[in-house]
């Protein structure tokens, strides 16, 4: 066994070796290096989550026709190291009547609920923390913790523009946790298994998910931005109408845990966009060189994120009604609908996978164009009848021009 054909396995019984020549009990031994192994993990996702507040200024700097940073170090790279000094500096405030606990408690739930998901994440074949066969349900369940810190943060802060916007956040995240659980039962039934790392190797060779179900994976990336709160789903930061939402009372370095749980939440779900639709760390070579996987998936991963943020950056901020009606009108039944398409065809045709993929690919290709081609007709007589409403004259018009 070499350091480049299982780096974890190499790394860990150099680290059990050297354990238990201290005289350490195996089983101790194990939890130190297990532990470390969570702290290692740790630490990289945070030098991530530095390195991607640049990224996302240089991106947000072109969208915008501006150059971002580019003073402190080559091509602005060290401006996050500043920017993390000021928040450590700066004044702790705690406002008056606020519950201390909860509302110190808040951002730490924050970023943790998003470092919660990597432990089932399968960045590479023999590189990932535990394989959970109930690894989605783990994902939505972790995401909940951030949904109940947002509510903290706000309720917490006793500033009622704070709590309304926590309110409008959590009621915009269950709302399209709905069309999101659905989404992400496309891949386990087409995989067969909820474990994220069974999703990962049933598509190598290309057999990308995406190729099977391109609506199921731009309906996980729609529901992904709805609950990260971003543009245009982020009605928690109404500047003109709540100030600036649930964090608006939080200083310094409290604030700056909701800023890393944003930007590392939104890496996060390119990753999961990755694996559940775009094999994640599949890739030539991948199998026998997992850190090459790891590289495939980080690449994939930035992919995932840039979208995020291109949309972020492009599209303008809807209303609240418009929010929520665009989810229960036209997602949650697109969802369930691309669902029962997938499961039926899978089913009919699951037999000709193994002897004929391309055609059992191209056969779910079609139904999903066929889906799309129906909600898009639905959607054409919709506004047809919605424009004739709003064009037709009134009674009370027709009742005051006289008759010719």
């Amino acid at each position: 066994m070499s350091f480049l054909s299982d780096p974890i396995n190499w790394i860990f019984t150099g680290l059990m070796s050297t354990f238990q020549g201290w005289g350490l009990n195996p089983t101790f031994a194990t939890v130190i290096a297990d532990l470390l192994g969570v702290i290692v993990l740790i630490t990289l996702l945070m030098v991530l989550d530095i390195m991607l507040v640049w990224v996302e200024r240089k991106v947000v700097a072109r969208f915008q026709g501006r150059l971002g940073p580019n003073r402190v170090g080559p091509f602005g790279l060290f401006q996050p190291f500043p920017d993390i000094i000021k928040l450590v500096i700066k004044e702790d405030i705690t406002p008056n009547g606020a519950d201390r606990f909860v509302y110190n408690l808040a951002p730490i739930l924050s970023l943790g609920s998003v470092l919660f998901l990597w432990a089932m994440v399968p960045i590479a074949s023999k590189i990932y923390g535990t394989d959970l066969n109930v690894a989605l349900l783990y994902l939505v369940a972790a995401g909940a913790l951030g949904t109940l810190s947002i509510i903290m943060a706000g309720w917490s802060s006793n500033n009622k523009y704070a709590l309304l916007g926590a309110f409008r956040q959590v009621a915009a995240m269950i709302s399209f946790e709905i069309p999101m659980v659905v989404a992400l039962l496309i891949p386990t039934v087409l995989s067969g298994s909820l474990s994220m790392k069974v999703i990962s190797d049933v598509q190598g060779s290309g057999r990308w998910f995406f190729f099977l179900s391109p609506l199921g994976a731009v309906l996980f990336l729609i529901c992904a931005i709805a609950e990260l709160g971003r543009s245009p789903f982020d009605l928690n930061e109404g500047e003109s109408e709540i100030v600036s939402g649930y964090h608006i009372e939080y200083t310094g370095m409290k604030f700056g845990l909701f800023y890393a749980g944003e930007l590392l939440h939104a890496f996060t779900f390119g990753g999961f966009l990755s694996i559940l639709f775009f094999g994640g760390w599949q890739g030539p070579g991948a199998d026998t060189y997992p850190l090459l996987g790891a590289f495939y998936f980080v690449v994939k991963a930035m992919i995932g994120y840039w979208l995020i943020m291109w949309v972020k950056y492009t599209v303008p901020r809807i209303r609240i009604d418009h929010m929520l009606a665009f989810n229960w009108k036209f997602l949650t039944p697109l969802s369930f609908a691309m669902l029962i398409v997938t499961a039926v065809m899978h089913s009919l045709f699951q037999e000709l996978m193994k002897t004929n993929y391309w055609f059992y690919a191209l056969v779910m290709l079609a139904s999903n164009l066929l889906v799309g081609w129906v909600t898009l007709e639905i959607m054409r007589a919709s506004t047809r009848r919605q424009r004739q409403t709003v064009e037709a004259p009134s009674d009370l018009l027709s009742k005051s021009w006289p008759q010719h």
